[in-house]
């Protein structure tokens, strides 16, 4: 029997129906590597504690820019750690920053504990928050340093939880996952979703694959003094944009683990227009490009959303093709409701949830092929072009 003949449709259906497939298998994988790192942590959650003497002091470093959405609820759980000894350090640049004054009724209100505030008035490199934490180091009293990034709000626990691994002198950075609260916008709701629904299942996937995480989250990132003098402290950070992921990869490259903590910490999302959810999007896209060149490419066949509609278009609305969106969406929304039981997040499919992911996936890879086209970002207020993961500042 001759085969039909080969057009530019069938082929068209051909190319969909195989990235639906291969986007089919991310979501198996995505599966796996939420219910190990599921299991992971129940069994790090049965582990008998470290007494109270057998934690070591910290200092936390939190470089500042601005008010943040929630930022005093954010700050005051960092002072309410039921921790025995820490002290808390937090940066500016522009000493007419309106963090300031946020900080100051801070120290008012907890004045039994450590917290000092530093005017970081040299620009070191293109990063000003690597220029900032370079500067306030020298007021860290202790050995363990945690740095944040300033809009994270975290549980009582949370340091108890990140420090535990420290316990075992192989570890050299220890991170955290995070979700978002969204604001009261579709571009806010999009980033809060896409954080647990595609970012969460991305971290872990790459943990699963590569065998434990050789990166870290700017949601939190600790490590010994002397494992940051060993990849040439902050400065060797200040030109690039992924400082979080640099010092990581940095510090896995030494011989040192990078450990997932079992604390999970909240992100509070200004109100984005959609402009400026794309905007962050692509700043990300970016960067991710820079950093991880080829999982950046691979990204391609995670689309199963757009895949499934493409096939079926191309396809004509065959029975077959409308079957395989159907699995592909149900797959796709069950993912989604795994990660966010990862990260506590139960909001994920609120305020049109489900039509929200289908736009979020329809967005992506709109935004993926952008990435790929250009080198300008827009961070914090300020234009930088990308190079090699280097940031150059447009005048």
């Amino acid at each position: 029997m001759p085969l039909p003949p080969l057009t530019a449709r069938s082929l068209l259906e051909a190319v969909a129906a195989i990235g639906t497939v291969c986007s089919l298998f991310f979501y198996f994988l995505s599966a796996l590597s939420l219910a190990s790192f599921l299991g992971d942590r129940r069994k790090k959650l049965k582990q008998v504690p470290l007494p109270e003497s057998q934690l070591p002091p910290v200092s936390i470093l939190k470089p500042l820019k601005g008010v943040d959405p929630a930022i005093w609820e954010s700050f005051c759980s960092h002072c309410e750690q039921d921790y025995p000894q820490y002290q808390l350090i937090f940066g500016v640049s522009d000493p007419g920053d309106p963090a300031i004054e946020v900080v100051r009724k801070l120290q008012a209100k907890y004045p039994n504990l450590p917290i000092e505030l530093m005017v970081c008035d040299r620009v070191l490199g293109a990063n000003v928050k690597a220029s900032n934490l370079a500067q306030m180091l020298p007021a860290a009293r202790h050995e363990l340093l945690l740095v944040n990034d300033s809009d994270i709000r975290v549980p009582s626990d949370y340091l108890r939880k990140v420090i535990a691994p420290f316990a075992d002198a192989s570890v050299g950075l220890v991170t955290c996952l995070y979700r978002g609260v969204a604001g009261p916008t579709v571009g806010s709701r999009l980033e809060a979703l896409g954080i647990s629904t595609d970012f969460v299942p991305g971290v872990l996937s790459a943990r699963f694959l590569e065998k434990g995480l050789h990166f870290g989250l700017g949601s939190t990132l600790a490590f010994r003094r002397r494992d940051l003098d060993a990849i040439g402290g902050f400065e060797a950070l200040l030109d690039y944009l992924a400082d979080d992921y640099e010092l990581g990869r940095r510090i896995a490259a030494t011989g040192k683990r990078i450990e997932l903590s079992t604390a999970t910490v909240t992100t509070f999302l200004p109100a984005y227009t959609l402009r400026q959810f794309v905007r962050h999007q692509l700043r990300w896209s970016r960067t991710i490009r820079d950093a991880r060149r080829w999982g950046y490419a691979g990204l391609l066949f995670t689309f199963g959303l757009p895949w499934a509609l493409l096939t079926m278009l191309a396809a004509d609305w065959a029975p077959w093709s409308c079957a395989l969106f159907m699995l592909t969406f149900a797959i796709r929304l069950a993912i989604g409701v795994i990660a966010g039981i990862v990260v506590h997040d139960f909001r994920i499919f609120r305020h049109n949830g489900f039509r929200n992911i289908l736009l979020r996936d329809l967005i992506a890879p709109i935004i993926w092929a952008a990435g790929f086209m250009g080198n300008r970002i827009h961070w914090r207020g300020d234009v930088f072009d990308l190079k090699d993961g280097r940031l150059i500042v447009v005048k």
